[in-house]
């Protein structure tokens, strides 16, 4: 019996696939997408059409787009990964030239109901075509120079797009989420080592270009930089948001301070208090228990994920998987760490949480591919 033929015995069809979803999973989404809304409605003033609504309305959309995605069978996604990562670089190249700008960055395409920020998408068709390409590699070249070099064009390629537009943050997570594959197919060690020495040499030379007339990187992300290092030196300007995040953390206390009774959010201390900010506004109203009850529901994710890779025989299936949980592990990791001062301010959402259409929509359609390799997998 072929594997094509034992796939076809044993995997649902039609409509019956809604049967094998993975439930929990859904349940965990949602309770995570309900946390958002509560909390946009609280830093709306208790206005629901402001920020909540349309994160509903993004959220049913993304939900039923999970499903579609969820009911193509995963051999399907594997074939069209090349081209799926091939349309997120070009989208890229399209924001270099035509995107839309804000903040400084150029970094959406403007739809008019909404920003389609590609970068969120290449880091799922990331995971995609390198999940794709080691599933074709033979896996005793998988270390071969060569063979090693392939995926880290890949990778450099939609990280040096996103670098320009200006977006460290994403261009880290792409760079950080590439590696991370390459590290799970079982790429030799001995490369990672070197591109933490790189990193390393990096880092010295990023600081050393500084004021210099090959500097690096931009004078904000200096700002930054110089923000995560010592925020009470400009405690009102570079460093007002994270002294104000701190400040919304510490009150909260153990319990918090009640629903729509954070004082930093409410009289607007708190900057960007609906997207990047927001946990630090779940943590003043709900405390540590509010904020700690969050994560459960965020590794609860993570653990459903890691158990849906390593119940698969299909390699694509299991890498993409265990690619999309890394994505999603970093996106709340360095936002957490972020409002913390764990870690400089990179402009990263938190997942399912945060206002925005691209981030949800984008997550949706991955916990769709997680969904797929579930549904589809040799039983």
């Amino acid at each position: 019996m072929s594997f094509l033929e034992y796939n076809v015995k044993f995997t649902p069809t039609g409509w019956r696939k809604i049967l094998y979803l993975n439930w929990p999973l859904i349940v965990l989404l949602i309770a995570v997408a309900g946390v958002g809304f509560l909390m946009l409605t609280s830093v709306a003033g208790g206005r629901i059409s402001r920020w909540a609504e349309p994160q509903m309305e993004r959220f049913a959309l993304g939900f039923v787009l999970m499903l579609i995605v969820a009911m193509v069978p995963i051999w399907f996604w594997r074939n069209v990964s090349a081209l799926a990562f091939g349309l997120s670089v070009l989208l890229l190249l399209f924001v270099e030239f035509f995107g839309a700008v804000g903040m400084g960055a150029q970094r959406w395409i403007d739809l008019g109901f909404m920003r389609l920020q590609p970068s969120e998408l290449t880091k799922i068709t990331l995971v995609m075509v390198l999940a794709a390409y080691y599933d074709w590699l033979d896996v005793t070249k998988k270390s071969h120079p060569l063979y090693v070099l392939i995926p880290l064009l890949v990778i450099a390629l939609p990280v040096a797009l996103t670098l320009r537009q200006p977006d460290l943050g994403t261009a880290l997570l792409l760079l950080i989420g590439g590696g991370a594959v390459m590290f799970l197919a079982g790429v030799h060690w001995a490369y990672f080592a070197g591109v933490i020495a790189l990193g390393v040499g990096a880092v010295f030379a990023v600081f050393t270009s500084r004021g210099t007339g090959w500097q690096l990187l931009q004078d904000y992300q200096y700002r930054r930089i110089d923000t995560f290092l010592n925020p009470s030196n400009d405690p009102l300007g570079a460093g007002y948001h994270i002294t104000q995040s701190q400040i919304a953390l510490g009150s909260g206390g153990w319990t918090g301070r009640g629903f729509m009774e954070g004082t930093q959010s409410r009289l607007n201390f708190l900057p960007e208090k609906h997207t990047d900010f927001i946990f630090t506004t779940l943590a003043e109203e709900f405390g540590f228990v509010g904020a700690s009850s969050l994560l459960v529901l965020y590794l609860l994710i993570l653990v459903f994920c890691i158990v849906i890779a390593l119940s698969t025989r299909d390699r694509f299936a299991a890498l993409l998987v265990m690619g999309i949980a890394v994505a999603f592990f970093l996106y709340f990791a360095v936002n957490m760490a972020m409002v913390m001062g764990l870690a400089p301010v990179v402009g990263v959402p938190l997942p399912l949480v945060s206002y925005g259409g691209s981030a949800m929509l984008v997550l949706m359609i991955a916990f769709g591919l997680v969904q797929s390799a579930h549904i589809h997998r040799p039983r």
